[in-house]
């Protein structure tokens, strides 16, 4: 199985803080971690260190947190061919962690003239994820292969996003996207509320949906309307949880698990990683999910 994931790379700063900083006030930090980041790039990481022939496309800066980006792919062996070194500055996020409730606060700074180069692709690929950036270049790609399994994820309402969840097999949003595509607010106590979204998600990209709803699992119609519940952990960090969950989901249903027990694997591998501090570290291993899964398993049956 050969994937590639196309989108965004930055290097992301986290600082672990006991409360949320007090405006113009000093606060101290006691640690500060640094890291790959980014949505595409945080499941590319997932897939590799999972076992799958990954590539990884996007753009960086050619500059410090550049060259970090490219040995931490290298390591883990994502095929780098296309990613492209541009005279500007790599993407980059400032994470403020409260580890008291594990919540983060993000500031990202990116240059929005930022794109690939138009690039001639030869290889095929099985996989195909997408995270909304660089879209002339994921159009190509999905062009070329149109066989591929395709998922997006939707984490964020931008038109590029809109646009290209119309051409892929999946769109795994956010319920943020969710909520700003329809216009409508989801309310946990009214399960019609939810089933009205997706409804008219599924009526516009015309393909599987999956609506991720935070520490409360995900939403998808599989033989009828459900909520795939999580696992309950006390988050200490939940940066890059979601590009976890989607990098999970990816290797799932590129193994043709069913729906329900990709969405368990994601919904498990989320879930570990905000015990965690930073995007790039929370990321389990494959064996550490899989017994979890069995252990989750194992026991709904028993009962």
């Amino acid at each position: 199985m050969k994937a590639i994931c196309i989108g965004q790379a930055a290097y992301d700063i986290t600082l672990p803080l006991d409360h949320f900083p007090i405006e113009n006030k000093k606060t101290r930090s006691s640690d500060k971690i640094e890291c790959i980041g980014g949505s595409a790039c945080n499941c590319a990481y997932l897939l590799a260190k999972w076992g799958v022939e990954t590539y990884f496309a996007g753009v960086v800066g050619d500059d410090y947190y550049g060259d970090m980006i490219q040995q931490e792919l290298d390591k883990i062996g994502i095929n780098t061919k296309y990613l492209e070194k541009k005279p500007c500055r790599t993407t980059s996020s400032y994470i403020l962690v409260n580890t008291t409730i594990g919540s983060r606060t993000i500031v990202t700074n990116r240059d929005h003239e930022l794109k690939l180069d138009n690039m001639e692709v030869t290889e095929k690929f099985d996989v195909i994820l997408l995270d909304g950036y660089e879209r002339e270049f994921a159009e190509q790609v999905i062009k070329n292969n149109p066989e591929a399994i395709k998922i997006i994820d939707a984490g964020s309402l931008k038109e590029a996003t809109i646009e290209l969840a119309k051409q892929v097999d999946y769109v795994a949003c956010s319920k943020d996207f969710a909520e700003e595509f329809t216009q409508r607010k989801v309310d946990f106590n009214n399960l019609p509320s939810l089933i009205v979204i997706y409804n008219i998600l599924q009526k516009n990209f015309n393909n599987k949906i999956i609506i991720t709803l935070e520490d409360k699992g995900c939403f998808v119609y599989d033989n009828g309307y459900k909520i795939v519940p999580t696992l309950k952990m006390k988050a200490i960090d939940t940066t890059g949880a979601g590009d976890i969950f989607h990098g999970a989901f990816t290797y799932a249903i590129a193994n043709n698990y069913d729906m329900i027990k990709t969405l368990q694997i994601a919904n498990i591998s989320g879930a570990l990683s905000v015990t965690r501090i930073g995007g790039q570290y929370s990321i389990p291993t494959l064996e550490e999910v899989m017994r979890r899964y069995d252990k989750c398993v194992g026991s709904r049956k028993s009962s």
